[in-house]
């Protein structure tokens, strides 16, 4: 081979991409990541969700935050972008599947996927600083009555999250690594996790294994698109990147090997292109794009007009409910003054047609004007609002393709399809439904949904998996199981799209689990 600029270029600084660059760069390599998110400082994030330009995700208009929205026909997608990836928007939560997940179907031929990634897990929590939660909150104490109600409490406890529970506000000398990470905070409990923490206490990928890359070598390059990949004749790849921003030039870069870690709305596409095109890599598997799942979310809001509990305390998910072996609840908060999603709700309707759905809005208006009044023009719906998250491990997938669709920070759109004998997700679970109208009882509130649920029936997910899964083969996967691309040597999927199965939970730490086993395998530099 030809000499190349660098040994590995990994495309995404996400929970995949950042441990790769960490155990690539220890492991002797010459690393470039390149991310097409800025790099945030603390004081850069945005103070509450009305800040879009530093909050919201969409360079075309000037808005260079760390959320993004994607919407589809089958399914809205909320993630991250920045330097860190997901970990920056991310509500923290670490916890670990059930055995459901490494026994399914879809990728348990390929290992024995339990035993080998235990401790990979064990590492990803070291690495991730991962604590329970010691602050018992409103929402806590209520989801523990709604426990009690069900017939549940042995199933509540606190969550396992990716926080600095020093001193609360003061800083202190790296706690995780010798010395060797960066200076902490601890947590204030302001429930501002998922607008980007100004405090220094979130475990964000920048303060673990992407710091401890770019100190042991490893170079980051934000603000910057790859629009190509193609092999070189002389042996290893070529990409060709530009600003992900609109302007700059482009620039391009040769390397011994690639790593794909942009998740599904950056990998994804890229790989669909690239396979489309005759200089691109058009061996990939047809796999591409195909068994694209969630964790069959339900995203239920409840507002609270007149409470007098502050329902921003705290850190974004402090407690979990399991309602049944495939199921759980959450409850979620954003911080003080981060009402921006006022714009997009309507009041909670779940019935199966659109026609019924809309009545059931307007007799939600109609039945409590003076509450809906309230609710509408509260000042700040934070504080006296939340979010119900719930879960389920239960599979149903879709198909993403290249066409006239969203825009994902690529020059090409995606569009959603429903796989062969597969049902449309479901916006409307009934158990969700029952849970939110519980507390939302207790609480004195009322229910509420995006729009694009309650309208369009379409549901939202924070955790897109899938469209580059493992099989034993091109013709049954895109990677084999340890992430290698089948038909290009040199090329491997990190990231959320290389996720076979559905976790049925926040999938960041079985992400983070994945690309340490994956590294595990790859040799020191010779």
């Amino acid at each position: 081979m030809s000499s190349t600029d660098f040994d590995f270029v990994i495309v995404g600084s996400g929970f995949g991409g950042s441990v790769s660059a960490l155990r690539l760069s220890e492991k002797g390599y010459r690393v470039l990541v390149l991310e097409k998110g800025k790099r945030y400082g603390t004081s850069d994030f945005a103070k509450n969700n009305w800040d879009l330009r530093r909050w919201m995700w969409q360079p075309k208009v000037g808005l260079q935050g760390i959320f993004q929205m994607s919407f589809f026909e089958h399914v809205t997608v909320l993630s991250g972008v920045g330097v860190g990836g997901g970990s920056l928007t991310y509500a923290n939560t670490l916890p670990t599947p059930s055995p459901a997940f490494f026994r399914s179907s879809s990728w348990a031929h390929l290992a024995p996927w339990q035993s080998e990634l235990a401790p990979h897990y064990d590492t990803a929590l070291r690495m991730l600083g991962a604590a329970t939660n010691p602050h018992q909150t409103k929402h806590d104490r209520v989801l523990l009555e709604v426990a009690k109600d069900m017939g549940r409490a042995e199933h509540f406890a606190p969550t396992r999250v990716g926080v600095y529970f020093g001193e609360p506000g003061k800083k202190a000398r790296d706690p995780y690594f010798g010395g060797d990470g960066p200076d902490r905070v601890g947590c204030t409990f302001c429930g501002a996790c998922m607008t980007g923490c100004r405090v220094g206490a979130k475990n964000t990928l920048d303060r673990n294994y992407l710091y401890l890359a770019e100190k042991r070598g490893a170079k980051v390059k934000s603000e910057t698109e790859v629009v190509h990949v193609a092999p070189r004749p002389e042996g290893g790849y070529v990409l060709q990147t530009k600003s992900s921003l609109g302007f700059g030039g482009s620039e391009r870069i040769t390397t011994g090997k690639v790593v794909f870690a942009g998740g599904v709305l950056g990998t994804v596409p890229l790989l669909l292109a690239m396979k489309g095109e005759r200089d691109g890599l058009p061996n990939l598997s047809d796999r591409v794009g195909d068994a694209v799942r969630t964790n069959n979310e339900s995203l239920i809001g409840i507002q609270v007009p007149g409470g007098t509990d502050d329902l921003t305390d705290g850190v974004a998910i402090t407690s979990i409910l399991h309602t049944d072996e495939h199921s759980h609840v959450e409850p979620v908060r954003y911080g003080k003054g981060s009402g921006f999603f006022r714009l997009m709700c309507a009041p909670h309707s779940d019935a199966p047609q659109t026609i019924a759905r809309l009545r059931g809005v307007l007799s939600g208006f109609a039945r409590d004007p003076v509450t809906w009044a309230k609710v509408v023009t509260m000042r700040d719906w934070a504080r006296h609002g939340m979010v119900l998250l719930y879960m389920r491990t239960l599979e149903s997938t879709l198909r993403l393709r290249l066409g006239r669709g969203v825009r994902t920070g690529f020059s090409r759109g995606l569009v959603s399809e429903l796989a062969p004998g597969q049902p449309a997700p479901s916006a409307f679970l009934p158990e969700a439904t029952e849970i939110a109208e519980r507390y939302a009882k207790k609480l004195g509130g009322v229910p509420m949904t995006l729009m694009t649920e309650t309208l369009m029936g379409i549901p939202s997910t924070a955790h897109i998996l899938g469209g580059a899964c493992m099989g034993k083969d091109a013709g049954e996967g895109v990677i084999d199981a340890l992430h290698r691309v089948h038909g290009y040597d040199g090329l491997y999927v990190i990231d959320g799209s290389a996720v076979s199965a559905n976790p049925g939970v926040n999938p960041s730490l079985t992400i983070t689990a994945l690309a340490e086993r994956a590294m595990s395998h790859v040799p020191a530099r010779a």
